[in-house]
């Protein structure tokens, strides 16, 4: 089983296997069950060689037909856009399951390796799921990912790391946005940036305006897509928990509880815990370009059509895409960062978890919201709070934000053991003075945006 949100190389992946090895691929379409059976013996046909035409009854023949495509050799046998097959014949994972019987004469002497493939992130993930006729004939399931923002970094051709975080912001990891969306149109630097922009996702001739939009409608069984935008449009706009984002919408918290499960399913939403509160639920957009969307591209759509004075709009509207968009876009880059690719020496050992949350201030009637919360593991194999940080684009970093940070890791101490709790800034602009000979001084941790892409772990 084979998926993973559109655009992300699926199709490409499977059709090198295929052409490495030898094997037979089929893309379904949208099609009556009828002509989905034709198609599919056509392909057959000259897959095999064969002099005489095919012609497949139902689908019962059809899978066996594909089993015993191979019997010398392990063969893949590739059924793209599996979704498809399913919508005009529902009943053919069940015929799939029968098929693949453990005992069955046909799967026995088949040396066939279906991989059935599809977009449709929350139809594949129910074929696998509790009752379901597929559970427990997978052999493989492979989720193919969006590529990380280093990943992306490099395949976007951009060396600046500034720049680099920028371009991803938008884009995010998704290779077709490069290739096939803007023509490998890339920003020749940072005062290139904003022509980029205009060039690409805000240029209604480029595919990649509306794309965002499609994301959504491709999803199948969404019965009223003017909710599922507003959830998104809340999220992007700083309602990151289920009653925040239930205002937003005008909705019972109860009400918007399937439109958020739904989202989660097909990839375009994720749920994070508070790393302070168990039970306080975050939600984040996964994919980028829809954050850039709602918050930047949506409140102003009709004039982004037009495309009369869009780079004065751009400048007037930049605002909510360094608010809405770049900041929390980095805050989330920093904590890949952590995750993915600091070294234990950072923070004083392994780490095992990280996110954000929230902290009570009593004395000040306040809340802090931390940004970065980092959990690891201590030499005696005990789980510590290692770190508190927080996370800034565009602020040059100094006292003031570390004094805050104390403030945090104090009021944490009533919690937790703090004493091997590192405080960490993380800027994009740098540090003042103060700062930097705060870090000296073994006071705090600092990551610039150098240290996010430098391939050196022990930063």
């Amino acid at each position: 089983m084979v998926s993973g949100r559109r655009r992300q190389g699926k199709t490409f992946l499977l059709e090198a296997l295929c052409e490495a090895t030898g094997g037979f691929y089929f893309a379904a379409d949208q099609a009556t069950e009828a002509e989905s059976l034709r198609n599919l013996a056509g392909a057959v046909a000259e897959f095999s060689g064969s002099s005489l035409p095919i012609r497949f009854d139902d689908w019962r023949q059809a899978v066996d037909t594909l089993l015993a495509l191979s019997r010398e050799r392990e063969l893949p046998v590739v059924v793209d856009e599996f979704p498809y097959l399913v919508k005009s014949s529902p009943g053919l994972p069940s015929i799939i399951q029968a098929a693949l019987a453990p005992r069955r004469a046909e799967r026995l002497a088949s040396r066939s390796r279906l991989l059935l493939c599809g977009s449709a992130m929350s139809f594949m993930g129910s074929l696998l799921a509790g009752t379901a006729p597929l559970r427990g004939r997978a052999g493989l399931e492979l989720i193919v990912p969006t590529l990380d923002y280093r990943l992306a970094a490099q395949f976007w051709g951009i060396e600046d790391p500034r720049l680099a975080l920028l371009v991803h912001a938008i884009v995010g990891g998704t290779p077709a946005y490069r290739r096939e969306f803007v023509e490998d149109d890339t920003p020749a630097d940072l005062a290139d940036f904003d022509d980029w922009v205009l060039r690409t996702a805000l240029n209604p001739s480029s595919p990649l305006f509306r794309e965002p939009r499609y994301l959504l409608s491709e999803e199948p069984g969404l019965r009223d897509p003017g909710l599922y935008h507003s959830v998104l449009a809340a999220v992007a706009q700083g309602n990151s928990t289920s009653g925040g984002i239930a205002s937003y919408v005008g909705r019972k918290t109860s009400d918007i509880t399937h439109p958020l499960s739904v989202l989660e399913d097909c990839g375009l939403l994720r749920r994070e815990p508070d790393l302070f509160r168990g039970n306080r639920m975050i939600y984040r957009i996964s994919e980028p370009l829809v954050t850039f969307y709602q918050a930047v591209a949506r409140p102003d759509w009709t004039e982004w059509e037009r495309a009369r004075d869009s780079a004065r709009l751009w400048k007037r509207r930049r605002h909510r895409f360094e608010s809405n968009v770049l900041g929390p876009h980095f805050e989330e880059v920093c904590r890949n960062w952590v995750a993915d690719y600091a070294a234990d020496t950072v923070f004083g050992g392994p780490i095992t978890r990280v996110g954000s949350g929230m902290v009570n201030d009593p004395v000040s009637k306040t809340t802090h919201e931390v940004d970065m919360v980092v959990f690891g593991e201590l030499p005696d194999g005990t789980e510590a709070l290692l770190s508190v940080g927080e996370a800034k684009w565009n602020d040059v970093m100094g006292s003031g934000h570390i004094d805050r940070l104390r403030r945090i890791r104090d009021l944490l101490s009533t919690k937790f053991d703090t004493t091997h709790t590192r405080l960490a800034c993380y800027s994009g602009a740098g540090f003042m003075p103060a700062a930097r000979a705060a870090s000296d001084r073994g006071e705090v941790v600092l990551i610039d945006s150098d240290a996010l892409y430098s391939s050196d772990r022990e930063r």
